[in-house]
């Protein structure tokens, strides 16, 4: 199949399996799917990286307002204020952010992203290792 705008003539069933892996690992460990995707798509799939990142947020526009709804209906689990706030803090971050890839080359926002990719990782793991203040902690007033 021909994807004019990525410049890509691939097969359907790679993008297809990278959303299924990327969605999985979205709902099982609750990390964005951008985190995954966007190095995907610009490493296993050689998208040019300004197509990769308008097509990641569209990508998390459609699926994330398709689960807020299922889990708002199924679990009651969304906080509309605290989601309201991020969601006028992506908004702002977004064009902000748009702006300033504009004077970056691909190669440097690539390692950017690796950098950003890197350090997360080292929190991560930093966070196996480090002992907390305290084990346990009793939360009040918490309702489920």
């Amino acid at each position: 199949m021909r994807f004019p705008r990525s410049r890509l003539y691939i097969s359907v069933i790679p993008p297809i399996l990278l959303g299924v892996f990327v969605g999985i690992l979205s709902a099982v460990m609750g990390v964005g799917g951008g985190f995954i995707l966007v190095p995907a798509m610009i490493y296993l799939l050689r998208m040019p990286a300004p197509v990769v990142v308008g097509t990641s947020l569209f990508q998390i526009v459609i699926t994330t307002s398709l689960t807020s709804v299922l889990q708002a209906g199924r679990n009651q689990t969304v906080d509309i204020v605290l989601a309201t706030l991020l969601l006028i803090g992506g908004v702002i971050g977004a064009q902000l952010g748009a702006r300033a890839s504009g004077r970056f080359r691909a190669e440097e926002l690539r390692a950017l992203l690796a950098l950003l990719v890197l350090l997360v990782g080292l929190r991560m793991g930093a966070d196996l290792f480090i002992k907390p203040e305290e084990a346990f902690v009793l939360m009040t007033g918490a309702t489920r």
